[in-house]
C-alpha cells in the first residue's frame, strides 16, 4: 500500500526521507533522485528573491533571475513590478537575458526574439509578429500570444517571485518575520556591493553553515577570542574549545574593548553586518571617553553599554538624513536574531542598522552560486549607483570577507566527507541545530505534497529560529 501525506494523498517520491528529525540522511546532499525531486516538487512552489529593486529603478527596466532550469523576466512597468516566464511564444527562444544576471530596459524597443523577430511590450503584450499572415488566426489569438505571468510581490527592497499561481501569499508563507524586519528598516536598505561565486557543494550544505552559531568556536575562532563568555555561555564552556573561558576578574573597561574589537571583527570579517560608520559611532563610546558611566558590574555595565551605542547610532545616522529605525525602541518591539532565514534560500544578518544577506541556488546536486550582498542606509538623493552584477570571485578567494572565506573553506571539505563510507546521517543537536532539521523536513513536506496551507503555516515557523530548537510541524 502507497504511503500517503496527511491528506490523505499517495506520497510523492523521496528516495530518501528524513524519519528522525535529529538524523538527516547524507544522500539528501548528493543523490541526483532526490535533487530531481526538489526541482519537480519544491522550487516550483515556493517564494524565491528574485532581485533587489535598486537594480530596475526606472519603468521598463528589467532583470533575469534563473534558477534550476527556469528562466523569469521581472519587470518594472508603470504600473508596478511584474514578471513573466522569458521564453518566445512562437518556438520558445528566452526573449532577453540567457546569462542568468542579465539586465536591461524595454520601454522603447521591447523584448525583441533573436530569432524571428517577434516583439513584446513591458506588459507581456504582443506588438508584432513578422509575416503574421502566415499563420492560422486561431494560433495569433493576443491572450495566448501574451507572455505567460508568473506571480510576483515585493518586500524589503526585492522581488520575489513564485511559479505557482495558487500558493499562498508571500506574507502568508513568511509571516510575522518580515514585520519585525521591517520595523528595523529592510525596506529602506540599499546594495553597496554584491559577491558571488560557485561552491562545489549541494545548496543546502552552503545553506546549513548559516543556520547556527555552534561553529563558531572552531570556524571563526577570533570572535571566539574576542568574547569567549558571548558564544560560551550560548554553547557551552567545555574545557577542550578554543578560547578562554568567562573570567570574573576581567574589567568593565576591559570587557567594553572586547565588545569593540569583536564589532570590529564582524565589520571587517562580513561589511554589512556592522557597518564601518557604526563602529566609528561605537568606538567613540569606549572606556577611555569620560562621559561614558557604566555601573562597576559587566553583567550590569555591557547591555547598558550597547544600548547606549544602539542609541547614538541612531541619532548619528539620523543626523546625516538616513532613515534609519529607532534601534533601542526596535530591539524591545521587535526583536530579530543575528541570523533570519527566509525559506528556502534567502538570508538576512542584521545588526544595527546595516545587514548581509545572502542567497543560494543550486546549479547542481553537488554545486550551488552563492551570493552576498552588503546592504545599508543612505541619505535620500545620495544613493550610489548599485551593483547592477556581481563580482564573481573563485570560493578560495582572498577577496571575500574573512567570515565567508572561513566558511568556504569548510562547505566543500563537508561535501566530500557526506560520501564517506558509513557515513549515512548528520546528527543534530535538538537544541541548537533545530532549523537545519525543520527546514529540510519542510522540504520533505513539499516532495510529500502536503496541503499549501500547512506547508505555509510551518514555513512560519522558521522565523526567528536560527539556532533554535527542532520544531513539530505535523506532518
Amino acid at each position: 500500500m502507497a504511503d500517503i501525506n496527511s491528506a490523505g494523498m499517495p506520497l510523492a517520491g523521496n528516495p530518501y526521507p528524513i524519519t528522525r528529525p535529529e538524523l538527516i540522511p547524507a544522500k539528501r546532499y548528493y543523490d541526483e533522485t532526490f535533487y530531481q525531486a526538489e526541482c519537480e516538487h519544491l522550487w516550483p512552489h515556493v517564494w524565491q528573491m528574485a532581485c533587489r529593486l535598486e537594480t530596475m529603478p526606472n519603468v521598463g527596466d528589467w532583470v533575469e533571475y534563473s534558477n534550476v532550469g527556469k528562466s523569469v523576466l521581472v519587470v518594472r512597468t508603470k504600473d508596478g513590478v511584474k514578471a513573466f516566464q522569458n521564453h518566445c511564444r512562437h518556438r520558445g527562444v528566452p526573449i532577453a537575458g540567457g546569462s542568468g544576471n542579465a539586465h536591461g530596459n524595454c520601454a522603447k524597443a521591447g523584448f525583441i526574439c533573436p530569432f524571428h523577430g517577434w516583439r513584446w511590450n513591458m506588459d507581456g503584450e504582443n506588438t508584432f509578429v513578422y509575416g503574421k499572415d502566415l499563420f492560422s488566426d486561431d494560433l495569433l489569438d493576443p491572450s495566448e500570444l501574451a507572455l505567460k505571468p508568473v506571480r510576483c510581490e515585493t518586500w524589503g527592497g526585492c522581488a520575489f517571485i513564485n511559479h505557482d499561481e495558487n500558493a499562498p501569499s508571500l506574507k502568508e508563507c513568511l509571516g510575522p518575520v518580515l514585520d519585525r524586519l521591517d520595523a528595523h528598516g529592510m525596506s529602506n536598505v540599499r546594495s553597496e556591493w554584491w559577491f558571488a561565486t560557485e561552491l562545489p557543494a549541494n545548496w543546502k550544505i552552503a545553506m546549513e553553515a548559516f543556520m547556527e552559531g555552534y561553529h563558531v568556536m572552531m570556524t571563526h575562532p577570533q570572535l571566539q577570542r574576542s568574547v569567549p563568555g558571548l558564544y560560551n555561555a550560548r554553547y557551552g564552556n567545555d574545557t577542550g574549545g578554543i578560547g578562554l573561558p568567562i573570567d570574573p576578574d576581567q574589567s568593565v573597561e576591559d570587557n567594553i574593548r572586547a565588545q569593540i574589537e569583536n564589532l570590529k571583527l564582524l565589520g571587517s570579517g562580513m561589511a554589512g553586518m556592522v557597518h564601518a560608520k557604526e563602529i566609528e559611532i561605537a568606538e567613540q563610546l569606549g572606556p577611555d571617553n569620560p562621559d561614558v558611566q557604566l555601573p562597576g558590574t559587566v553583567a550590569e555595565a555591557v547591555p547598558m553599554w550597547f544600548g547606549m551605542v544602539q542609541a547614538a547610532v541612531t541619532r548619528k545616522l539620523k543626523e546625516r538624513g538616513e532613515n534609519v529605525p529607532d534601534l533601542n525602541a526596535v530591539a524591545v518591539s521587535d526583536p530579530v536574531n543575528a541570523v533570519e532565514y527566509l525559506f528556502p534560500h534567502y538570508f538576512l544578518l542584521p545588526f544595527f542598522t546595516s545587514y548581509a544577506s545572502y542567497r543560494i541556488r543550486p546549479t547542481g546536486p553537488e554545486s550551488c552560486m552563492f551570493e552576498i550582498w552588503s546592504l545599508t542606509h543612505f541619505p535620500e538623493g545620495e544613493e550610489p549607483e548599485p551593483p547592477m552584477e556581481p563580482t564573481v570571485l573563485p570560493f578560495d578567494s582572498q577577496d571575500f570577507p574573512m567570515i565567508p572565506r572561513q566558511d568556504y573553506s569548510n562547505i566543500p571539505i563537508q561535501q566530500k566527507g557526506l560520501h564517506s563510507e558509513g557515513f549515512e546521517f548528520m546528527r543534530l543537536s535538538k537544541d541548537v541545530e533545530g532549523l537545519i532539521s525543520n527546514y529540510q523536513r519542510l522540504i520533505d513536506g513539499y516532495i510529500a505534497g502536503e496541503p499549501s496551507a500547512k506547508l505555509a503555516e510551518a514555513n512560519r515557523k522558521l522565523g526567528g529560529n536560527f539556532d533554535g530548537p527542532i520544531l513539530d510541524f505535523g506532518f
